[in-house]
């Protein structure tokens, strides 16, 4: 099923640009296969509608996961688990466009009008689901 694609004012139109984490959306990123697990599970909890999620596809690769504002620090997540957009931890996070060339960064799943954040409880059960695996 093809979902509807819903680009937000700060998903720039071409290329990539950096945003400012606990404005726009909170982040959560973790490392390499971890987080590409952890992506592919929350993917399949939401039926390909997970929300803004963002791959960095060079070095130790990242997944992003972008959570509506001020959302990041409701919880204690797992230490591999970084939050950025939390009082203590504000940061800048790369954001593609939906098209064209965005090379490092690409979209492992986009904002949609369903989906236009990661559920935060969402994702806490992605994550425990991949603990278990």
């Amino acid at each position: 099923m093809t979902r509807a694609i819903h680009r937000p004012d700060w998903v720039p139109a071409s290329g990539h640009q950096l945003r400012m984490s606990g404005v726009h959306f909170d982040t959560l990123r973790i490392q390499g296969i971890r987080g590409e697990e952890v992506a592919a599970r929350l993917g399949r909890l939401t039926g390909d509608d997970a929300g803004p999620i963002v791959w960095q596809g060079t070095g130790l690769r990242w997944m992003y996961f972008l959570l509506p504002p001020r959302t990041a620090g409701d919880r204690a997540w797992p230490l591999d688990v970084e939050r950025f957009g939390t009082r203590h931890q504000v940061g800048y996070v790369g954001v593609p466009a939906l098209n064209g060339h965005t090379w490092p960064l690409m979209w492992q799943s986009w904002p949609t009008p369903t989906a236009p954040f990661v559920d935060a409880e969402q994702l806490w059960s992605a994550l425990g689901q991949a603990d278990h695996q």
